[in-house]
């Protein structure tokens, strides 16, 4: 499987657990005295080393984590950006390729009162995560996330009221539903993340001059 352009190469998916321990141990490490934005970007950085090496498992926390941000300053990208520094929002190709590599048969998906912890190896996603993957797979054709997708969205809009996060997989829903860029399209470049400032237009190309004709003397 082939990865999106700007997406790394596949390597391994670390399960939630490692990805916390070592969150945690970068937190530790960081100087007391840097500012908080300091901090979240230094934090955001090393993860983001981690992810381009090809662990998804530490895209999982960058999607979360531009979420979380992208809520911190009222929905502004630009913000996020400030923060994480230029060409590392977590934008639709990332995560779309991240989703399509989750392991839904390792995913720690507890029934209403359990109250189990989740295995070492297991991969615990906030609800609106688990709701792209599912839309991902959906699409595949497999018939049980279909059913649990189908059973997900009837319960959307009570989720919706109590969960920021919503809003985000209705997002991703939109990017991955939109209609396919016309095949005469797909030689020219590839567009930007749907999550990026978009750029400024082009401006038209000046036809050139035609030369003056010499009248006969």
């Amino acid at each position: 499987m082939a990865e999106p352009e700007g997406v790394p190469t596949f390597k391994t998916f670390s399960p939630t657990m490692r990805v916390d321990v070592l969150v945690s141990d970068w937190r530790s490490e960081l100087d007391p005295a840097l500012p908080h934005e300091a901090k979240e970007a230094a934090l955001y950085g090393r993860a983001w080393e981690a992810y381009q090496e090809g662990d998804y498992g530490f895209g999982l926390w960058l999607w979360h984590e531009s979420d979380r941000l992208q809520n911190a300053f009222n929905g502004s990208v630009r913000d996020v950006t400030r923060v994480v520094g230029p060409g590392r929002y977590f934008g639709f190709s990332h995560r779309r390729a991240v989703a399509e590599r989750v392991p839904l048969e390792k995913v720690y998906r507890p029934r209403k009162g359990d109250m189990s912890t989740p295995r070492t190896d297991a991969y615990v996603l906030p609800q609106y995560q688990l709701l792209c993957v599912y839309l991902v797979k959906a699409r595949d054709g497999d018939p049980k996330t279909k059913a649990l997708l189908e059973i997900s969205l009837g319960e959307l809009e009570e989720r919706r009221r109590a969960d920021r996060f919503i809003p985000h997989f209705e997002t991703f829903r939109r990017l991955f539903e939109r209609p396919a860029a016309p095949a005469a399209a797909a030689v020219g470049p590839a567009p930007a993340p749907p999550s990026a400032t978009p750029p400024d237009p082009v401006p038209a190309a000046t036809p050139p001059k035609r030369k003056s004709r010499t009248k006969p003397s």
